[in-house]
């Protein structure tokens, strides 16, 4: 398949996934949706859409080594404690609003840059190419780039975010972390497949520790008022809404999205992705609390099972992400206005 069919296939592909994610976000408000169905669609389809979103003409500046890694469980841990602690000293009214205002900054960017590329297909091309410079008063060494197409597209943005902060709706809640997990997904990368085995294994351990053996998980989850976790409504007066963590999409996804690049860095069709996109989906519909004692080994089972089948243990061990070649694609310029 030629470059430009792939690009275009691709687009296409990230389209439509869009408007069914969108699609499925608004399905609550007007028909009755099963909610565990509306989970398995979402996470699904948004892994999809940030797998095929992270697939770039040149390979990954900066991946995840084994060392980072390896710390990343730790690291976690920490702040998962530190936010127990948090919880459990402060008042939670105040924590919360501190955190609101975190991720009203955070919603803003995340939104818009996922709302960009298809604001930026029906603005003028120097919208999208001509650079606006602005300095900080008092501080002029400090700068922030941005075009006229980021302005544009981070008005929806702002007003979701004042929404969520305002009325903390399920609706605006998920708009947000949907953005988040897109993201996340498409600008993370794991660089090899050894990194994200040791990533998946190490908060395999991390997700069983703090759900079963404390009450850290739990409460922080509880006491956390903020989109990481993604709300879909019930019938059920006494537990009306399901949820499923960020995490528990935004984890699976980088693996996955690593194995959709693997093949297109062979310039094959998407034989890896599809087997570790089928461990995620399986994964996610044996899923109770927590989400990745099912998802991890499903996802590395089905694609460690589908390399081994086809005898290409090696080259996908050996998959260095950082050290592919970039395709050829033409330089682009761009004009800067301070």
């Amino acid at each position: 398949m030629k470059n430009s069919e792939r690009v275009a296939n691709i687009a296409l592909a990230e389209f439509t996934d869009n408007v069914f994610v969108t699609g499925l976000s608004l399905a609550p408000l007007v028909v009755k949706v099963d909610p565990n169905l509306n989970v398995i669609l979402t996470a699904c389809l948004t892994v999809f859409v940030g797998c095929y979103r992270s697939v770039k003409p040149t390979p990954p500046s900066e991946t995840m080594s084994n060392e980072h890694a390896m710390r990343f469980p730790l690291v976690g841990s920490a702040m998962l404690l530190s936010l127990f602690l948090l919880f459990k000293f402060l008042s939670k009214d105040l924590v919360n609003a501190v955190l609101t205002c975190y991720f009203f900054v955070l919603g803003i960017v995340a939104l818009s840059a996922t709302l960009l590329p298809a604001i930026r297909r029906f603005l003028p091309k120097h919208w999208n190419d001509d650079l606006i410079i602005w300095h900080f008063p008092y501080f002029r060494s400090l700068e922030v780039e941005f075009t006229r197409s980021q302005i544009v597209a981070s008005i929806p943005g702002t007003f979701f975010c004042a929404w969520y902060a305002a009325q903390k709706h399920w609706l605006a809640n998920n708009v947000l972390g949907l953005a988040f997990c897109i993201q996340g997904i498409e600008m993370l990368s794991l660089g090899s497949f050894k990194t994200g085995a040791i990533l998946l294994a190490g908060l395999f351990v991390y997700d069983i520790f703090w759900v079963f053996f404390t009450p850290v998980m739990v409460s922080v989850a509880k006491s956390f008022d903020a989109p990481i976790k993604l709300l879909f409504p019930t019938a059920d007066s006494a537990r009306p809404f399901s949820m499923l963590g960020l995490g528990d999409i935004v984890i699976p996804g980088i693996f996955v999205a690593l194995a959709l690049r693997f093949d297109v860095s062979r310039g094959k069709e998407s034989q890896y992705f599809k087997s570790a996109f089928l461990g995620y989906t399986v994964g996610l519909v044996l899923t109770i609390i927590p989400a990745l004692l099912y998802i991890v080994p499903s996802v590395i089972g089905f694609l460690a099972a589908h390399c081994i089948w086809n005898g290409e243990v090696k080259p996908l061990m050996e998959f260095d992400e950082s050290k592919t070649s970039p395709p050829d694609v033409d330089a682009k310029t761009s004009k800067k206005v301070e």
